[in-house]
């Protein structure tokens, strides 16, 4: 009884944790979502049968059943060997088959619709996220800001040691790595603010590397653009200098102009270091 009262505790507790993915916000999210749900159900395939068969086994070979047979000598038989290989079997071909489909008509680098996307540069850091958008102008830390209805396109590269993009509800998470280029196409479809993260340990200052997605209206857009620009702080290779330090917990802020190459420039000098080690905290 009072495993059973601990359990539903847990479950009460659980109620306080978001959706994610399961409250998909774009196209991509709701790929990754049916994918999900369909490897989940293709799964209880194999899993609900196999618990009812143990529970029936159990009832009815009980001891006091006189009707159950006692078979000490029987050992083999080809039906139940067909059943016991042929539903994994099926089961794994199924699964691959959706993983395989789904993952390729949700490719990340595939461009989302025929309207030219917004275009965002994203840089990871020590511990906190760059986002330059290079037809505005204009860059955010910690903070992405995108027209709801429209596509976006994300380069992205790492200006230090490797890390993970993922915003669970609009999809796809992404690797970057220094001295390379990553692409991500999604799309919010309804306005909202939702939440970011790094998926990859990077160091201590990892649980702090949180981001915001806030999808608004294109003129909310066009408005906080002028809002960035009306700002005073510029990123240019000094600027940059700063931003590269290794600093945690980061409030979100905004550049009002962005030095032109920045983001090249970012992905050509991270190329050239040797060394990409995770900072711990001890100075190592």
């Amino acid at each position: 009884m009072i495993r059973l009262l601990s359990a539903v505790v847990l479950l009460g507790a659980l109620s306080g944790c978001e959706p994610a993915i399961l409250d998909s916000a774009g196209p991509v999210a709701a790929s990754d979502r049916h994918i999900m749900l369909d490897a989940f159900a293709i799964m209880l395939a194999i899993v609900v049968p196999v618990i009812a068969a143990t529970l029936a086994f159990a009832w009815w070979f009980r001891a006091g059943n006189s009707r159950a047979k006692y078979r000490p000598d029987w050992a083999y038989s080809g039906q139940l060997e067909l059943l016991v290989w042929s539903v994994p079997t099926l089961a794994v071909i199924f699964l691959g088959g959706i993983a395989w489909i789904g993952s390729h008509a949700a490719d990340p680098a595939t461009p989302i619709g025929s309207d030219p996307p917004l275009r965002v540069e994203v840089v990871s850091l020590d511990w906190k996220w760059l986002f330059i958008y290079p037809d505005q102008g204009v860059a955010s830390v910690n903070h992405l800001v995108v027209p709801a209805g429209r596509a976006v396109s994300l380069r992205l590269t790492s200006a230090t040691v490797m890390n993970s993009f993922f915003v669970p509800q609009l999809g796809s998470q992404i690797y970057t790595m220094a001295g390379m280029t990553t692409r991500l196409n999604w799309r919010a479809d309804r306005t909202g603010r939702y939440r970011g993260l790094s998926a990859n340990y990077s160091g201590s200052g990892f649980p702090g590397m949180a981001l915001a997605v806030d999808a608004v209206t294109p003129d909310q857009f066009a408005r906080w653009i002028q809002g960035a620009k009306a700002g005073a702080q510029i990123l240019d290779g000094a600027a940059y200098a700063g931003l590269l330090r290794p600093s945690r917990n980061v409030a979100p802020y905004t550049y009002r102009a962005v030095a032109p190459g920045l983001f090249d420039a970012i992905v050509r000098d991270a190329g050239t270091r040797t060394a990409q080690t995770a900072v711990d905290g001890r100075g190592n």
